[in-house]
């Protein structure tokens, strides 16, 4: 009754009711059919949030000190996207992606990104067999569930571009024959922010196919402590099996299913719109933006932001879902001018604007 009372709301009660009836009782059908479905989908998300929480538990016994990043490597996993994760070195990167396929049990391979790698280091090549004289498909390390390509600014961006088919179709083509990938899929990316010698900027299209940029910072002074005590003390922390390959793709195909009403397709849009356009929304930031998000932005906005309600164990989105994860979708979108650079405006802060400025509904 409460959402009929806020349909109704900017008429006339009495008018409508005369007037309208028949239009009152389509509106009514809608919003019990639109309950049953949401609290349907929410008992879902509940379960779901469980079994992820149950993951997350099992990760955190072993990296200390990064909730927010454990947090939003879970969001990727659980909309099939991919990471880019940037972070001073001995932060754990390389662990915590081990630790979370060991949580799964599932497959998990490390590329180390140099300037001499090729393309077929990563995806595979074709070799000829004297015995058989035929051609046999040697399948490179891709060929498995979670992928660390660590220091991917060190390899040039033709060995970059060699992830770019895996990440986006989940399939590798190798001398003209076509392998489908393993699921769940996940690359994390890693990159150094503080050494530049000997590195590659990594290409527009090869960044706008991760759906997060995530910046992972030191861990607190106390956290610290126990990280110290952790590994210095011969302490061996056992990861459990918390949830199987086929939970995660089952849950990875409830995902979409997660209720985005209208008004939240319209905030992600507009939220989007104003990188591109931002004079549009008082914003004063034409001079410092290049390029704004990509259509890629929209799409990665709402599946985070649906995944992270199925972590809250909701099956519906609301505005605060969207400002949870908005930065880690848009930093790395949002391509900055000389003048901004000149400045020291980053994307953070252009970010910061546009939420500040989008009404939320």
């Amino acid at each position: 009754m409460l959402r009929i009372l806020l349909i109704v709301d900017n008429l006339s009660s009495t008018n409508f009711i005369n007037a309208y009836w028949s239009k009152s009782a389509r509106i009514l059908a809608r919003v019990i059919y639109m309950d049953k479905q949401i609290n349907t989908l929410t008992k879902k998300a509940e379960s779901y949030s469980k079994k992820i929480e149950m993951l997350r538990e099992e990760v955190a016994k072993v990296i200390v000190g990064q909730d927010d990043i454990i947090d939003k490597l879970l969001i990727a996993l659980i909309a099939d996207g991919h990471v880019l994760l940037e972070g001073v070195p001995g932060l754990a990167k390389t662990l915590l992606i081990r630790t979370l396929a060991e949580a799964i049990h599932t497959g998990f391979a490390r590329i180390q990104f140099t300037p001499d790698l090729l393309p077929a280091d990563i995806v595979g090549t074709k070799i000829y067999d004297q015995k058989t004289m035929k051609f046999l498909t040697k399948k490179g390390p891709i060929f498995t569930n979670f992928i660390l390509a660590d220091e991917i600014n060190r390899a040039p961006p033709k060995v970059q571009s060699a992830l770019l088919e895996g990440m986006q179709e989940k399939q590798v083509t190798i001398h003209g024959d076509t392998f489908q990938l393993k699921r769940p899929f996940l690359v994390l990316a890693t990159q150094n922010p503080i050494e530049t010698e000997g590195t590659y900027r990594l290409p527009e299209a090869q960044v706008d196919r991760f759906m997060f940029k995530l910046v992972m910072g030191y861990p607190e002074k106390h956290q610290e402590k126990d990280i110290i005590q952790r590994m210095t003390k011969g302490t061996e922390f056992i990861v459990k099996k918390a949830i199987s390959e086929k939970e995660i793709v089952e849950i990875q195909g409830f995902c979409p299913q997660i209720y985005a009403d209208d008004k939240i397709e319209e905030y992600v849009t507009s939220i989007v719109d104003a990188t591109r356009s931002p004079k549009k929304y008082g914003l004063d930031s034409e001079h410092h933006i290049e390029y704004g998000g990509s259509p890629r932005a929209s799409i990665w906005l709402i599946m985070a932001g649906k995944a992270h309600a199925m972590m809250q164990g909701r099956g519906y989105v609301i505005p605060e879902d969207i400002h949870a994860i908005a930065h880690d979708v848009l930093r790395h979108r949002i391509l900055l001018t000389y003048e901004a650079e000149a400045e020291e405006v980053t994307s953070e802060d252009i970010i910061n604007l546009i939420l500040q400025k989008v009404k939320v509904p």
